[in-house]
């Protein structure tokens, strides 16, 4: 079900998104050269007990996961772009980190996700980080009312075509609101003017994540982790906005 907020509950939103936003601040602080992922989990974990919030991903169990997540950071390293099960992994020179992260507070959620490189970083993945960045600009500046679902993918999928990539369609943005995933699923590519009419009070995360060379992926055995199935590496932005009159408001603005 499709739901559309008030500007009371959207206002109500905002604790929330900034609480995200500032948790992914102290993890791009954080990630350097020797750092282990399970020290950037520890780290969201105590910010989220010190502000009294809930993750959405200890206990989370899709379909398509092979248990409950049981940490509360998604941590993907080079070939992995989504739903990295943070490991005990120590970040090396070089390595492209993609950090997702979902909280609830005071009953409303927000989700975000930023990728950053640790050390001396290649050219080519400080683009394809940029790259999912401008994505991200152009799918939140297609969310306007009067535009339709079509829009915000078409406008995500321009982006990546213009720069060579190749998109995935089995993971993408979704409804936001009283809990991580709901109604629409919002796809990285899409034709313009087709689809849900875009209303005031929907919200959602635009997510556009790309891989190198490849649109592509496989899931590792630890039952979660989504890889690039010939082994390029990825990046992955996201915001949760909400669509209003006056355009869309990002809620997990850094």
């Amino acid at each position: 079900m499709i739901e559309l907020f008030n500007r009371t509950e959207i206002d109500q939103m905002r604790p929330a998104g900034r609480f995200v936003a500032d948790v992914l601040t102290a993890l791009r602080e954080a990630a350097h050269v020797g750092v282990n992922l399970l020290e950037l989990d520890a780290l969201a974990a105590r910010m989220i007990a010190e502000r009294g919030a809930t993750s959405c991903y200890v206990d989370y169990h899709p379909s398509f996961g092979a248990m409950p997540f049981g940490k509360v950071l998604c941590t993907s390293v080079n070939d992995a772009v989504l739903h990295g099960l943070p490991h005990d992994y120590v970040l090396a020179d070089g390595d492209l980190l993609s950090v997702d992260f979902a909280c609830e507070v005071d009953g409303w959620v927000a989700d975000s996700a930023t990728s950053v490189v640790v050390g001396n970083a290649r050219p080519e993945d400080l683009e394809l980080i940029a790259t999912t960045e401008r994505a991200l600009v152009a799918g939140i500046a297609a969310a306007t009312v009067g535009n339709k679902l079509g829009d915000i993918g078409h406008a995500i999928g321009e982006v990546a075509r213009a720069a060579g990539l190749k998109i995935n369609l089995q993971f993408g943005g979704h409804g936001v609101g009283r809990t991580m995933h709901g109604d629409p699923h919002v796809p990285n590519d899409g034709r313009p003017g087709r689809g849900l009419p875009l209303k005031p009070g929907l919200v959602i995360a635009i997510e556009p994540w790309f891989l190198h060379s490849t649109d592509e992926i496989y899931t590792d055995p630890d039952g979660w982790t989504l890889r690039s199935a010939d082994g390029s590496r990825g990046a992955h932005s996201e915001h949760t906005i909400a669509i209003t009159e006056d355009g869309p408001l990002v809620l997990t603005a850094r």
